[in-house]
């Protein structure tokens, strides 16, 4: 949705290259600490897209409107 590469996103939200990684790697919700995972998630909502649903349920992204 935002053509950016990891290095892009590591710049926009301060998380490391090599967790990205693991992330991208892992089925699911990745496991980590919390505050990493709110940092990759208010980088994207900056840029405009929205989290929807739950993990369990409907979970997906979408842009804001």
């Amino acid at each position: 949705m935002l053509d950016w590469s990891r290095d892009d996103l590591s710049k926009k939200s301060g998380v490391g290259i090599s967790a990205l990684m693991r992330f991208e790697a892992s089925e699911g919700v990745p496991a980590g600490k919390i505050q990493t995972l709110q940092l990759v998630q208010s980088a994207f909502e900056k840029a405009g897209i929205e989290f929807i649903g739950t993990p369990e349920s409907q979970a997906g992204v979408r842009w804001r409107r």
